[in-house]
């Protein structure tokens, strides 16, 4: 079961004890909550504490009470506790607004909230989709697509000094949103274990960003927001505001029918060659292809039975004394209403078959990729076992050592510099005990080079077999492509206290209501929604979120 953490609370004094209770458990006991006046003794000052047992909420004397809150916030849940003012908002309205966080689609231009409650982090940390330090460490390398950390803190974990994060670029979620990593840190940074070293979708700086800090109106506008409808300015569209990135998948799949196999192929029969503009030699559309309904994503043919012969195949026959092919074009195209770039492409063959140029392609690809985080772990390595052996052998009287070397000479920096790093193993020193360090640090250096290319190994192996597909598929291509939808009259729109509707109008900026300085605002809401639905936590928001706006804006002057 869910347990939730309590100070013990002896003689009427809180102590510094947790103890974890589960639901059933904690109706037992009578639990004070955090907002009791407590004096320097951490003993409750009040001759009656506001508490809670058996889920009924009363008042009782300070002997009584046997458990007190750790913190306000455990009272309601994750999603519950990102909202401000949530004890100014009706139970009912607070209950949607909890549930609409979690339908909110990923923008495009992240914003963290000017009005938070603290939790944004946390959650943001929580959730998986930001990428968190395993381990202390410095940042070697950064790149859209990866972080390489140089860890420092090996006490935490045996085996690999180097962290590698490979971020995730327009993957598709289940709901078909966009799933992107964006780097904060740079190279050369410390990082220690749990910090935020990449936002992922509605994160911004390491806190949740569902939205944007907009500017709001409760006023009526030529009906336009009758019943909860919602008028936008044209500002927000401009500004891709609420823009986001979905994903669409496509897939099409070459079986072997009774008639013969399908082939996945450029040479379509009645296509002509700007139908085939996009297509690869394999038949299958290229990466950062723009496509539009109707344009082919992998061209496939089938083969067709014996069928009457249409007027066009008896004028070929006529013409050219030979049958017309006897292929039929199956092609995937795009459907309508979808328009975007093509971000991914799949190829799936059955194991046996020979791969054709793109499955190679692609899997040249994802092993460079693989070698390439060999070479970086690599390289770190040999900086390490270079730092290790400099700090043992500088001031030591050399016994021996590579070509060129003196006998008798100490070691220093620029005897050492002389040298390639790579060249330091072979270093003889009088200090046996020292040597014995040296020769157990190459041991352990030549075994960690070998586990990182059975590593390699294994990993390229996994990518170069042959794929599980089910029977009769000889092979399956999936397309990915990204579509960016802007905000229109239709889409739902809510705050976090349960305010929702629909958007109804989209107003030029210069016919929007504006402040005395002349700002036109971006939002209009009806002010007949607030009242009774009793959700005032908005109009709060809505007061500190300009007061918040307006002194950011003031000390951002004083500063330029």
């Amino acid at each position: 079961f869910i347990e939730s953490p309590y100070r013990r609370v002896i003689e009427s004094q809180v102590t510094e004890e947790i103890v974890y209770l589960s639901a059933t458990e904690e109706s037992r006991y009578t639990i004070a909550q955090t907002s009791a006046k407590l004096d320097k003794d951490y003993r409750f000052t009040d001759e009656f504490v506001s508490c809670r047992k058996s889920g009924e909420f009363t008042m009782a004397p300070p002997s009584d009470i046997d458990f007190i809150d750790v913190s306000p916030k455990q009272m309601v849940s994750v999603a519950a506790s990102l909202i401000p003012f949530l004890e100014n908002d009706d139970a009912n309205r607070a209950l949607m607004g909890s549930n609409m966080q979690r339908q909110a689609v990923p923008l495009l231009i992240t914003e963290s909230p000017l009005v938070g409650t603290g939790m944004e982090s946390v959650v943001a940390s929580d959730s998986g989709v930001s990428t968190i330090a395993r381990r202390d460490g410095i940042v070697d390398q950064v790149d859209s697509m990866r972080i390489v950390v140089r860890v420092t803190d090996t006490s935490s974990e045996t085996g690999s000094v180097v962290d590698i994060y490979n971020l995730q670029k327009f993957q598709r979620s289940n709901q078909s949103t966009s799933i992107n990593q964006r780097p904060l840190v740079r190279s050369g940074d410390l990082v220690k274990s749990g910090d935020v070293l990449a936002d992922g979708p509605s994160v911004n700086h390491g806190e949740l960003a569902l939205g944007r800090n907009a500017l709001v109106a409760f006023m009526s506008w030529n009906g336009y927001n009758f019943e909860d409808s919602i008028i936008l300015s044209e500002r927000l569209v401009q500004e891709d505001a609420f823009t986001s990135i979905h994903i669409e998948e496509f897939e099409v799949m070459a079986r072997d029918t009774k008639l013969g196999q399908e082939e996945i192929s450029r040479d379509i029969p009645n296509v002509g060659d700007d139908a085939l503009r996009h297509l690869d030699e394999t038949g299958i559309v290229s990466i950062g292809a723009e496509v539009k309904p109707g344009d082919i994503l992998v061209g496939k043919v089938t083969p067709k039975g014996e069928t009457p012969s249409t007027p066009e195949e008896k004028l070929l026959r006529a013409i050219f004394g030979e049958k017309a092919s006897d292929v039929k074009d199956t092609s995937l195209r795009v459907p309508p209403g979808v328009t975007g770039h093509v971000v991914e492409v799949r190829v799936f063959s059955r194991r046996g078959i020979e791969k054709d140029e793109r499955a190679l392609a692609i899997e040249r690809a994802e092993v460079n990729r693989l070698a390439k985080d060999r070479d970086s772990e690599r390289q770190i390595l040999e900086r390490g076992l270079a730092a290790r052996l400099e700090e043992l052998l500088l001031g030591h009287t050399i016994v021996n050592g590579p070509k060129g070397v003196k006998k008798g000479e100490k070691i220093t920096a620029a005897v050492l510099a002389e040298f390639k790093k790579s060249q330091w193993q072979q270093f003889f020193v009088e200090d046996d005990a020292v040597m014995r360090d040296v020769e157990a640090l190459k041991s352990q250096h030549e075994s960690d080079v070998k586990e990182l290319e059975k590593r390699f190994e294994d990993k390229v192996e996994k990518v170069r077999r042959g794929d599980e597909l089910p029977t009769g598929v000889l092979k399956m291509v999936k397309v990915f492509v990204a579509v960016k939808r802007k905000i229109q009259p239709g889409d739902k729109m809510s705050g976090r206290h349960g305010n929702k509707g629909v958007v109804s109008f989209i107003a030029p900026v210069e016919d929007m209501p504006h402040l005395e300085d002349g700002t036109p605002v971006d939002v209009i809401l009806n002010p007949l929604g607030v009242p009774s639905r009793m959700n005032v936590g908005q109009i709060l928001e809505t007061h500190l979120g300009w007061a918040s706006a307006g002194l950011g804006r003031q000390i951002s002057e004083m500063l330029d």
